[in-house]
């Protein structure tokens, strides 16, 4: 009877194995998922003009935001830019959209997010790459770092 038990929990093993690493890459889906509804939540908000429902991506107050050579200052500072620089009329805010993201999970509650950007407008359109520290703070994904890169899509490549 020892033996049966024995054989039958040695066959039961790599099947107890398999269920929780599929458990596991549920959870990863899941949080992928997660991130991913966020950023497109973040870019509807912005092409209706709602700043803050755009913020609300960041971890608030403590987001590094990095652009154009410089630091924002926080949460607070990155919402009073975007007010500025682009506020106002919807041809100034212009229409934002993210492609080509790509999500690898550094732990349960970090994860990576590198995308491209296109924002639309008559004047100044801009183009570019995020790189995205996503954290899971009590239990909500947000942007803890971000930083942007733009580039003129039209200019020639470098010479390597």
């Amino acid at each position: 009877m020892r033996a049966l038990l024995a054989a039958l929990i040695l066959m039961l093993a790599p099947l107890s194995a398999c269920a929780q690493t599929q458990t596991t890459l549920t959870s990863v889906s899941q949080d992928e998922a997660e991130i991913r509804t966020l950023i497109a939540t973040m870019e509807a908000a912005w092409n209706r003009g709602d700043f803050e429902g755009y913020m609300a991506g960041f971890d608030n107050p403590g987001v590094v935001f990095v652009s154009g050579g410089r630091i924002q200052d926080g949460w607070q500072g990155t919402l009073d830019h975007y007010v500025r620089d682009y506020g106002g009329a919807p041809e100034r805010r212009g229409t934002l959209h993210f492609y080509d993201i790509s999500v690898e999970m550094l732990a349960p509650d970090a994860a990576m997010l590198v995308s491209h950007y296109r924002l639309e407008r008559p004047e100044h359109a801009q183009e570019g790459i995020n790189t995205r520290l996503m954290r899971k703070i009590d239990g909500r994904w947000v942007i803890s770092l971000n930083h942007v890169s733009s580039y003129d899509p039209n200019a020639a490549p470098p010479n390597r």
